[in-house]
């Protein structure tokens, strides 16, 4: 067992195959948690996510399950339970981005986004509070956001859509199960680099990073050291809101960048 700030804790992450989600479910492992690592397809990725806490000295399986589908999510919080004795942390981090105009968005399309990203967060959540409630455990769960929970990204209708839900979602649920010990609250990331990110667009850091004021894009582990503050002791009266790990990327106007003397992307 871990000494760090979250030592004796067991955490569900979902989509921790790859990207951010395996950014939050390192950092929680280095941060002392044993970890149920979700994936979809990815098993490799997974099975890589797996050994990197395991050679951190914490406890961590790879579990498959669609986040969409109830019957997966609760097999995969009862997984967790029956491999590691409880679940005190959960992040919702599974979602997908796909790119459609509003006029062209297909059943398809929205069908899929707001499932993986808005019930997916919906019945992880649901099922990992059921337990802690059920337990009489404080708990944590974190949700994830994005730029679009604040303002519109173009062409991504359904997405905008999901990620408006989610904010919501969050504050819905911190006001129900505060009561009960457990604290809801969501990470925005902004601009962060992922195979996904540097595959839509190979410039994406130096782009992104002349977008942000720190002058830099994000990465996994920005996200995942937001997570484990959130989960620890030390975020226990932090409920309900949503932490933006972007840099600054967000609280920009459209301004003329020229005119405020900063360099033009």
């Amino acid at each position: 067992m871990g000494n760090g700030p979250l030592a004796g804790k067991v955490a569900v992450v979902t989509g921790a195959s790859k990207g951010i989600g395996q950014g939050i479910a390192l950092a929680l492992g280095r941060a002392g948690a044993d970890v149920a690592v979700n994936y979809h397809t990815d098993r490799a990725g997974a099975d890589r996510t797996v050994t990197a806490i395991v050679s951190e000295g914490q406890h961590a399986l790879a579990i498959q399950g669609d986040t969409a589908v109830r019957a997966d999510v609760e097999r995969l919080v009862a997984a967790c339970i029956e491999n590691f004795g409880a679940i005190d942390i959960a992040v919702a981090n599974a979602g997908v981005t796909l790119w459609e105009s509003f006029l062209d968005t297909s059943d398809a399309t929205w069908a899929t986004t707001l499932d993986t990203n808005l019930r997916g967060t919906f019945l992880l959540c649901q099922a990992a509070a059921r337990w802690i409630v059920a337990h009489g455990r404080p708990g944590r769960l974190i949700t994830m956001g994005s730029g679009a929970s604040r303002v519109a990204f173009p062409g991504a209708a359904a997405y905008n859509a999901s990620k408006g839900g989610i904010a919501l979602l969050t504050t819905a649920m911190a006001a129900e199960l505060g009561p009960h010990g457990i604290t809801v609250n969501c990470v925005a990331p902004g601009a962060i680099e992922i195979e996904r990110t540097r595959t839509e667009d190979p410039h994406y850091a130096e782009t992104w990073g002349r977008l942000t004021p720190v002058r830099r894009v994000g990465q996994p582990e920005d996200v995942g050291q937001a997570c484990v503050w959130l989960a620890s002791d030390a975020a226990s009266f932090v409920n309900g809101q949503i932490l933006w790990v972007d840099g600054g990327l967000f609280i920009q106007g459209p301004w003329p960048r020229e005119r405020y003397g900063v360099d033009t992307p």
